[in-house]
């Protein structure tokens, strides 16, 4: 139980600051002296870095010990999360964030790897709700502590914040952490290349597509070239050259393969509607950011309770397939009820829709680790942890450019659809001489204000019915997985 809790604070502290940093950017951008195109290569370099140092995890686990890695992963994102609180500078920033997400690849699949050694099968799933809480939980309290640190404080605390954790992850880690015994093996430095290179531009295409209007940018189609070959020549590489960093085995498994689908969509729903749901409530209800971040701590709730009682009803032998039924069902349904929101509602129908999204979440995140990785042997849970993780950070940042293109346009749409339906003839109050007096500028001002406030409402709904259709789309796959067989046993000290 103690090695749980401390490869959870480890994943928690590095997830937890995928997002913490987003609230702060405009605080940061004059202590930066930063333009506003550039202060978000704050937000890309962690990201890319991350992408790119992640599928490491497996080979630098086997080289130098799971223990060893994890230790200097703490070590070295506890003292570039302190550079970057001290940062004079956006390369400097830059430089440290991209060290900082670099160090913290690793935490979060090692983490995983530990828990699934230390605890026997049977009791995976209450082990993985645990720390599924620090996984899945970070990316939501991530905007609330951000705005709450730089708000009460100042925007490097969002960063120093790390330093007291850091030390206690450390130390704790240090004292429990066992050393399983790995089998060394040789560097696969086509496949990395392979892989990094396709990571890192996909990253930069997303991270990048709406600023520069997507395929209208050279840069763009470029990256998005580059990350499609790529991807393509590794996954020929990974399925024909023994040894390959993502083993074939892993790549034959159904279920693991069907989980590494399920988990980027996990993905990309949680950060989609993280991302979306803090500017929908404070540029159309007018809450506050404080307030917009209290909005969303029902959805965390709520998964940590689905956790922990996913938890308890597989340790029971619940079906993982009706657990995963159960939570897509939630999700969607959750999604499909904050595409009901209208401009004049209160507080409750955030509350109640992001406590049942969340529960949805946490049912579909535990079950779907237990039943993907069951029949995995030890050797390739660290690899696969890995591209776990990985895929769940790429789904993410899918979901935020997918999800704010889709709501852009549709923004757009609506707009000429409902301006189009405003004339003189239309419009009985419209009366000449009332216009004439009032001054027409400002009377096409206020309704091109009310039309853009209505066309962005309707262009939220559509974004979150699409995205409840997604959900519900995968229910169609759950007959794909099937009860796994055992991996053979692990004995660990817990």
């Amino acid at each position: 139980m103690v090695i749980t809790a401390v490869v959870m604070l480890g994943s928690f502290m590095t997830i937890l600051d995928s997002t913490i940093a987003n609230v702060a950017l405009p605080h940061m951008q004059p202590s930066l002296n930063a333009a506003a195109d550039n202060v978000t290569w704050v937000l890309t370099s962690y990201i890319v870095a991350t992408a790119v140092a992640t599928p490491l995890t497996g080979w630098l686990s086997a080289r130098f010990g799971r223990r060893t890695l994890f230790l200097w992963s703490v070590a070295a994102f506890t003292a570039t999360s302190v550079l970057c609180g001290l940062a004079g500078s956006l390369a400097e920033m830059v430089l440290w964030r991209m060290l900082q997400g670099a160090a913290g690849a690793f935490l979060a699949p090692l983490g995983q790897a530990y828990v699934l050694d230390v605890w026997p099968q049977e009791k995976h799933g209450p082990a993985m709700a645990w720390w599924g809480v620090g996984v899945m939980v970070g990316p939501i309290l991530g905007p609330v502590v951000g705005g709450w640190l730089t708000d009460s404080f100042d925007w490097r605390w969002v960063f120093l914040i790390n330093l007291p954790v850091g030390l206690i992850c450390f130390s704790l880690a240090a004292g429990v952490l066992p050393e399983p015994r790995l089998q060394p093996r040789r560097f696969d430095h086509i496949g990395f290349a392979l892989l990094a290179l396709g990571m890192a531009t996909l990253q930069l295409a997303l991270d990048r597509g709406q600023q520069l209007d997507w395929f209208d940018s050279w840069e763009v189609r470029v990256e998005l070239a580059l990350a499609l070959s790529a991807l393509w020549a590794f996954g020929v590489h990974a399925l024909r050259t023994p040894g390959a960093i993502i083993d074939r085995q892993m790549l034959t498994d159904r279920n693991a393969m069907t989980g590494m689908l399920f988990i980027t969509l996990v993905g990309f729903l949680l950060v989609a509607t993280t991302a979306l749901l803090p500017t929908m409530v404070q540029t159309l209800f007018g809450y506050p950011v404080v307030t917009s971040g209290e909005l969303m701590m029902p959805r965390g709730i709520g998964m940590m309770i689905s956790m922990m009682s996913a938890g308890q009803l597989l340790g029971r032998g619940t079906d993982p397939r009706a657990l995963l039924a159960a939570g897509f069902t939630l999700t969607g349904a959750g999604l499909w009820g904050m595409s009901l929101f209208s401009p004049e509602q209160g507080a409750w129908p955030f509350i109640a829709t992001g406590f049942v999204q969340g529960a949805g979440l946490g049912l579909v995140f535990v079950p779907l680790n237990t039943i993907a990785f069951a029949s995995l042997p030890m050797a390739l849970r660290t690899d696969a942890s890995a591209i776990f993780m990985l895929l769940r950070n790429i789904g993410g940042s899918i979901g935020i450019s997918v999800a704010v293109a889709l709501l852009e346009r549709q923004a757009q749409v609506s707009h000429a659809d409902l301006g189009s339906g405003i004339t003189p003839f239309s419009q009985p109050w419209a009366d000449p001489a009332a216009l004439g007096a009032a001054g027409l500028g400002s009377v096409v001002a206020v309704l091109n204000g009310a039309v853009s406030r209505q066309a962005l409402m309707i262009a939220y709904i559509d974004v979150f019915r699409a995205m409840a259709f997604m959900a519900l789309a995968m229910l169609l796959l759950l007959p794909i997985l099937r009860p796994a067989k055992r991996a053979p046993p692990v004995h660990m000290p817990e």
